[in-house]
């Protein structure tokens, strides 16, 4: 499995934990709520969702209503199918977001842990956002480095480049330490999104993050079949 697909595995799990979607809305959502998706198309999506079944960690359900779906036989369509979590998918996605190794920390990866911090515990995120920081900050040393070395040997639109690179990292330093500031001191990001401000966890502070954002938009039926 290569890093990509297994990226997008993780993602389809934990969105199907929430509830259970057709193909479409699956792909809206990794589109939409998860940018770091917006390159996958059907093509992709598909085989990854027929992989997961074959894994028993996903099952295929009729997504109509009789009625509909004989309507769906008649026109010469076929049913909807709707994504359903298994108990053993949903044990193989907490596994998946206990594990605090390197990859989850790539830019990638990242993005789709961060993600799911809401479903995440509060040590786990922890060790993510650190270890995210500190590759970070190693990235940066060798940037000014190679900076300090190459600066006279470069036009000024490459140094402009060049610059803009290394004030992007430090922004997401800068972000990574509030957020790890924020986990430290138990408050509650959901609290702070929503009021303004950073508001005092009052609960055992296991799970937490960022608020998940649903997508209102109503799938086009058409593309709700798989191939």
């Amino acid at each position: 499995m290569s890093r990509r697909s297994g990226i997008l595995e993780f993602a389809v799990l934990g969105l199907l934990r929430e509830s259970p979607m057709h193909g479409y809305e699956l792909r809206k959502r990794l589109n939409t709520s998860l940018g770091v998706f917006r390159a996958f198309s059907y093509g992709t999506l598909y085989p990854c969702l027929k992989t997961l079944v074959a894994n028993g960690w996903l099952i295929e359900e009729a997504g109509s209503a009789p009625e509909d779906a004989l309507a769906a036989t008649l026109a010469g369509r076929r049913a909807k199918i709707v994504y359903r979590l298994t108990a053993e998918g949903k044990e193989h996605f907490e596994e998946l977001l206990s594990q605090t190794g390197p990859d989850a920390y790539e830019d990638e990866h990242f993005a789709a842990r961060f993600a799911f911090f809401g479903q995440t515990s509060r040590d786990v995120r922890m060790r993510v956002l650190e270890g995210r920081r500190s590759r970070l900050e190693e990235r940066l040393e060798k940037m000014r480095a190679s900076l300090a070395r190459t600066r006279e040997r470069l036009d000024d639109y490459t140094l402009e480049l060049q610059r803009h690179g290394m004030e992007s990292v430090e922004r997401e330093v800068r972000w990574l330490n509030e957020l790890i500031e924020s986990e430290r001191a138990g408050r509650d990001l959901k609290g702070s999104a929503s009021e303004g401000s950073a508001q005092q966890d009052s609960t055992s502070g296991e799970t937490g993050g960022l608020p998940r954002h649903r997508d209102s938009t109503r799938p086009d039926p058409s593309d709700d079949t798989t191939t």
